[in-house]
């Protein structure tokens, strides 16, 4: 057992591209090397001893700093990169744990993770205990870089730009420019082809059972939203009998994981843009940007067009219409006063702009810009395309993706462009995944807990993860138009489902039937 380093990536890519030539992980596949196999020759990372130690790593490490200041201590465990191969090349997965506060009662260990895909976990911790310390005082609380993220054996291509998240624009000239740039951010990844195939939520999930066997817990608790509901069921899947309770916030259609998770996202971002093109409407003395729904959603379409035609001068940055979409995708999805009220002050900015005003400073809206604009330096983008690629099959047809755009340009003008090419890195990929995606079907109990108007993991999708989880019940906050719904990832609290979370987490009780949860407006 050896760990990987970039080094030794770098190192082992010529004989890794050779054998990528020669069929990948097909070939292997096909001589039986790469399935899954029985547990066996895993014992020695299901025993290996854990060291918790200080969670800071030097005077600049803020994660660490906070994570210290919480009382949480911080470990590496050692985990195969290819699980199916234990004896081949090993991986540390950086991990955080609070100790229950109240030891008398403890009941075990629950992991939280964030989503992403790919966020790194370990702060989420501490957030956990401060937003329920109930169950703080009960469980263990663990957070969890995912491999290839955060301090987990991060995985750097070094993209010249944060993330991707552009849309393909207006027009064919436009597509084409996306789609170069996608080739190019996927061409600096060929030198990661050892670690590309391994970065799935299978991957994941099998880490996360490693972690539980190491912690010495029998069965593992599991708090995920938005990817990491998907990352849950996975793990449901997988090892049914060492899952506990599980709560899924915001769930991801199991069928949907991979490059396509974003394709139905358009339809949902645009009615979350009108919900906020009302409230907006009705704060017209302050942002003046229309008095009714109608003219706000026109102003927006004219920001559009403004940036298709000249990119707009935002102090040291351009936004065309590339980005214009970027920048909504990003906002929508909370639907709080206060985050309404910033999205309103970016499009006055943006409008003004549109409107040829000089904007020399726009702090707001420059912090996002910055993100979608320049280079990454901790490879979270990059690895966040791996983790996507990896999670399931991607059309190499290149016009496909056109095609499709095409076909819904009409009823998805603005986002449709976006979302339907949202991951066409993948359409690039140097490296095919290890193995296919998982099949949700099971009876494990859990709790499913979303917005009905939640436009990034829209609603029919959650229903689907209900209907494949069937030993689930599902919790549903009507009217609301935000991702995410549980206190630990949202500051827009509801109390009808904190208690449904806590009720289940601490006493193993999921609602008699599905339930539905008034919102409580902040507008």
């Amino acid at each position: 057992m050896r760990k990987i380093s970039m080094a030794a990536v770098t190192a082992t890519a010529a004989a890794v591209a050779l054998l990528a030539s020669a069929g990948g992980a097909s070939a292997l596949a096909a001589s039986g090397a790469r399935q899954p196999g029985p547990d066996g020759g895993l014992a020695r990372f299901e025993q290996q001893k854990i060291t918790w130690h200080d969670c800071r790593t030097g005077p600049d490490d803020a994660i660490g700093a906070q994570l210290e200041a919480a009382g949480a201590r911080c470990a590496e465990v050692t985990v195969p990169l290819d699980h199916a191969r234990p004896d081949g090349p090993a991986i540390e997965v950086a991990i955080s744990r609070l100790r229950a506060t109240d030891p008398g009662r403890r009941r075990g260990a629950l992991l939280i993770n964030p989503g992403g895909p790919g966020d790194p976990g370990r702060i989420y911790a501490p957030l956990l205990k401060a937003t329920m310390p109930t169950l703080a005082a009960r469980y263990d609380l663990i957070g969890m870089d995912p491999r290839f993220t955060g301090r987990s054996t991060p995985l750097n291509c070094h993209w010249p730009i944060g993330d991707y998240v552009r849309s393909t624009g207006h027009d064919r000239r436009g597509f084409d420019r996306i789609a170069a740039q996608a080739q190019d951010l996927a061409s600096r990844c060929a030198g990661l082809r050892e670690m590309l195939p391994h970065a799935s939520a299978r991957a994941t999930a099998r880490d996360m059972d490693l972690i539980r066997a190491a912690l010495g817990e029998p069965k593992l608790s599991y708090l995920g939203g938005s990817y990491g509901t998907y990352l849950g069921a996975v793990y449901m899947q997988l090892f049914p009998a060492r899952a506990d309770r599980f709560v899924l916030d915001s769930a991801l259609d199991p069928a949907a994981a991979g490059p396509g998770y974003a394709r139905p996202m358009g339809p949902y971002l645009a009615k979350a843009l009108k919900e906020w093109a009302g409230w907006a409407a009705r704060h017209h003395g302050r942002y003046r940007l229309g008095s009714t729904t109608a003219r706000v959603l026109a102003t927006v379409g004219r920001i559009d067009r403004a940036a298709a035609r000249t990119p707009l001068r935002i102090g040291r940055y351009r936004v065309d219409t590339h980005v214009f979409p970027a920048i909504l995708l990003l906002s929508l999805g909370r639907d709080s006063e206060q985050a309404y009220a910033a999205l309103a002050a970016d499009l006055q900015v943006l409008d003004d702009a549109a409107r040829g005003a000089e904007i020399t400073s726009a702090p707001s809206l420059e912090e996002g810009l910055a993100y979608l604009s320049s280079p990454e330096t901790d490879g979270a983008g990059s690895a966040r395309m791996a983790i996507t690629c990896a999670d399931g099959p991607a059309s190499r047809d290149v016009d496909a993706y056109y095609r499709d755009i095409q076909a819904h340009r009409a009823d998805e003008p603005l986002f449709g462009p976006l979302t339907r090419a949202m991951n066409l890195p993948c359409a690039f990929w140097p490296a095919s995944a290890a193995e296919p995606p998982t099949r949700i079907r099971n009876d494990v109990p859990a709790l499913i807990v979303g917005a009905s108007g939640d436009p990034k993991t829209p609603y029919p999708g959650q229903r689907a993860m209900h209907r494949a989880l069937s030993g689930s019940r599902m919790v549903t906050v009507r009217g609301a138009f935000r991702h995410l719904v549980s206190g630990v990832f949202t500051a827009t609290r509801n109390a009808c489902v904190d208690d449904a979370v806590g009720r289940y987490l601490l006493d193993g009780v999921l609602p008699a039937e599905d339930t539905v949860c008034a919102d409580a407006p902040a507008r």
